[in-house]
């Protein structure tokens, strides 16, 4: 596992400051070993964070100050993500967000004006350039994802959280991943799992702001899960995924990713890093 650190000041500036918000890079490369879709860096924006995977975790489990949900699609020309890819995850949010007046989806096509590969500072900062709210506006919370032509620095990687409201999945990098034999996944089954993969991020699975009481997550691919039937599954981002995994992708969460979701929102464990607690 390869972790990066990157600061946008220098140490002293940030001690000044006082204010430190670390999120974890963890780039998935399943030929290798290695994993990820997270992205890492310390970033200010008005002198207010913008949070890590997972830092509004609790403002979507919780209902007492948030009871809305929309998820913003912005998506170049060519890339709107499939039907079915935004329906799964407004079930699965549906199934674990406390949101009385709904989850929804809202997208919009849109010119980011990049080409070739994007770094996580490039999601991020395209994406807050385009965002349509403030990821925490009235009583409703605003999650973003990105669906931009071209593909990440390290090409395998199909998806990637980069802070507490903005995710990005490659659509030309899913496609590279289907299966090339019959049997294997279709680009729209694995961009139905990482979809889901990346919200799951969002929600702070696994063990980003919490400590799980269940030992799932996996020891050499940390935050993502050891079981293969979970959408968490450590290896659902990568564009090697569908000569490995046959049969059907996992695009749930599984009993233990649920479990910590639920200890989470009861107060069973500690949750950190949050940018709103109830």
């Amino acid at each position: 596992m390869v972790v990066k650190f990157e600061t946008m000041e220098s140490l002293g500036d940030i001690m000044r400051r006082g204010q430190t918000q670390f999120s974890v890079l963890i780039v998935v490369l399943l030929m290798s070993g290695l994993s990820g879709c997270i992205s890492d860096e310390i970033l200010f924006q008005n002198e207010e964070s913008r949070g890590i995977p997972g830092g509004l975790a609790m403002a979507c489990l919780d209902s007492s100050k948030y009871t809305k949900l929309v998820m913003e699609i912005d998506y170049e020309n060519g890339y709107q993500p499939k039907s079915s890819s935004t329906d799964m995850l407004k079930q699965r949010l549906e199934q674990v967000c406390d949101k009385p007046d709904g989850v929804s989806i809202s997208s919009t096509e849109t010119i980011f004006g990049k080409e070739g590969s994007w770094t996580s500072d490039d999601v991020r900062s395209f994406g807050w350039e385009n965002k349509d709210n403030q990821p925490r506006t009235d009583s409703t919370l605003y999650w973003q994802i990105l669906f931009p032509s071209g593909s990440y620095t390290d090409d395998s990687v199909l998806g990637v959280a980069v802070d507490a409201s903005t995710i990005a999945i490659f659509g030309d990098s899913v496609e590279e991943a289907k299966g090339p034999i019959f049997g294997r996944p279709s680009a729209e089954e694995v961009e139905n799992s990482v979809i889901v993969h990346e919200a799951g991020h969002l929600l702070g699975l696994v063990n980003i702001v919490y400590q799980s009481l269940s030992e799932h997550e996996d020891p050499d691919h940390p935050n993502h899960s050891n079981n293969e039937d979970s959408v968490m599954y450590w290896a659902i981002e990568s564009t090697s995924i569908g000569s490995i995994i046959s049969g059907e992708l996992p695009n749930e969460f599984d009993e233990l990713d649920l479990e910590d979701l639920e200890h989470m929102k009861t107060g069973v464990v500690e949750v950190s890093d949050q940018l709103w607690t109830p």
